[in-house]
C-alpha cells in the first residue's frame, strides 16, 4: 500500500515538500514510518540486487532496484554510512517507477578496499576530486541524468559534482547536508564551538566514540548493524573527510543559479541548527523539508522523505 500512496504523490504536479502533494498523503506517509518496526538493516530489500561498480578509485560496492529503462534515481551515504540507509526508501521508489541505485562511497563499508593508492597515479589522501570522481562515474555509466541524494558528507560531494557536470543530474537533494561553507564543524550545535581545537585524527575519533556510545538513543538493532559497518570502514577514509569537512566549497550561486529543482531536507533534531539549513535552501532556491527524526531521516521518517521526493522528481518533469 505504502507504495501506491507515493505514487500517487508522482504524478501529482511539484508541491512544495512541506505540503502534501495529495491531500491526505502526507499523514498516510507520517503513519507508515510511525508504524515502523524493529528493521534487520543487514538484511537488503525484497527484490534488490547487489553488485560491484568499477570506479576511479576501486570497486565500490552497489545495490540496485527496479527496471534499468526507468528514470535513475542515485542514493549516495555520507560517511561511516552505507547503502543499506536507504534500504527502507528503495522499494518504496522502485515501485513507484524508478531505478535506484546506491552505494558504499571509498573507504565505506563494503568499499573499504577502494582508495587514493588504487588512482592513477596513486595518491595517499581521500580528497574531494576522488569522491567527486566516483560519483560522475557511476552517473555516466547510466546513459542520462539522473536524480540524485547526497546524504551529509556526500551531500558536499553531489553539490561539487553537480558544477561540474549539471547535465547529468535530472534533480538534486541534500539530505541533513551541511549548511554552511567553509568549517563546517563550527555550526553544529553545542560542541561546534570547541571543533578548531581538535585535530583530525581526533576529531574523527571523537565522532566514532560518540557514536559507539550511541548518546542518540539509537534501536539496538540498529546499532548491531553500525557496530558491524565499523569493522570494515577504513579509520583513514574517516579521518581524511573529516579534514575534507572543514573545507566545504561555497557553491550557492551556482546551486541557485542551475534550472533543475533542488530539496533541502533534515531531521527537526539534526545535528545543525535548523535555522542553518533553512537559509541555505532559501540560498539555492531549494524546496525545505522537516521531519520528526535526527540526522538520519532516510531511516527514520523514509515514507515521509520518499513522498517528497517523488514531488520533485515530478516537478523535475
Amino acid at each position: 500500500m505504502a507504495w501506491r500512496i507515493l505514487a500517487r504523490a508522482r504524478n501529482g504536479g511539484g508541491p512544495s515538500p512541506a505540503v502534501p502533494a495529495v491531500p491526505g498523503a502526507a499523514d498516510e506517509a507520517e503513519a507508515l514510518d510511525a508504524g515502523l518496526g524493529e528493521t534487520d538493516w543487514e538484511r537488503p530489500p525484497e527484490g534488490s540486487r547487489p553488485g560491484w561498480f568499477p570506479a576511479p578509485s576501486g570497486a565500490l560496492a552497489l545495490r540496485t532496484m527496479g527496471v534499468e529503462t526507468d528514470p535513475p534515481v542515485v542514493l549516495v551515504p555520507g560517511v561511516m554510512g552505507s547503502k543499506e540507509d536507504f534500504s527502507l526508501m528503495m522499494p518504496v521508489l522502485a515501485a513507484a517507477g524508478y531505478y535506484v541505485l546506491s552505494f558504499d562511497m571509498a573507504g565505506q563499508y563494503e568499499s573499504a578496499a577502494a582508495g587514493p593508492e588504487q588512482l592513477t597515479p596513486p595518491q595517499t589522501r581521500y580528497g574531494y576530486e576522488l569522491f567527486v570522481n566516483d560519483l560522475l562515474a557511476v552517473l555516466e555509466s547510466l546513459g542520462g541524468a539522473a536524480h540524485v541524494l547526497g546524504y551529509s558528507f556526500a551531500g558536499i560531494v553531489a553539490q561539487i559534482a553537480f558544477a561540474e557536470r549539471p547535465e547529468l543530474f535530472r534533480s538534486l537533494c541534500l539530505l541533513s547536508c551541511p549548511p554552511v561553507p567553509g568549517q563546517s564543524f563550527r555550526t553544529v550545535s553545542r560542541v561546534g564551538r570547541f571543533s578548531p581545537l581538535v585535530n583530525d585524527k581526533m576529531h574523527a575519533g571523537l565522532i566514532v566514540w560518540g557514536i559507539r556510545r550511541n548518546f542518540v538513543h539509537t534501536p539496538e538493532s540498529r546499532m548491531r548493524f553500525i557496530r558491524h559497518r565499523f569493522e570494515y570502514t577504513r579509520k583513514q577514509s574517516l579521518q581524511d573527510i573529516v579534514a575534507l569537512m572543514k573545507q566545504s566549497p561555497d557553491l550557492r550561486g551556482v546551486l541557485a543559479a542551475a534550472p533543475q529543482p533542488k530539496l533541502v531536507a533534515v531531521g527537526r533534531a539534526d545535528v545543525w541548527p535548523l535555522h542553518l539549513h533553512q537559509a541555505f535552501a532559501d540560498s539555492i532556491g531549494a524546496r525545505f523539508a522537516v521531519y520528526g527524526a535526527g540526522h538520519g531521516p532516510c531511516e527514520d521518517a523514509p515514507h515521509q522523505l520518499s513522498r517528497d521526493l517523488l514531488a520533485l522528481y515530478a516537478a523535475a518533469g
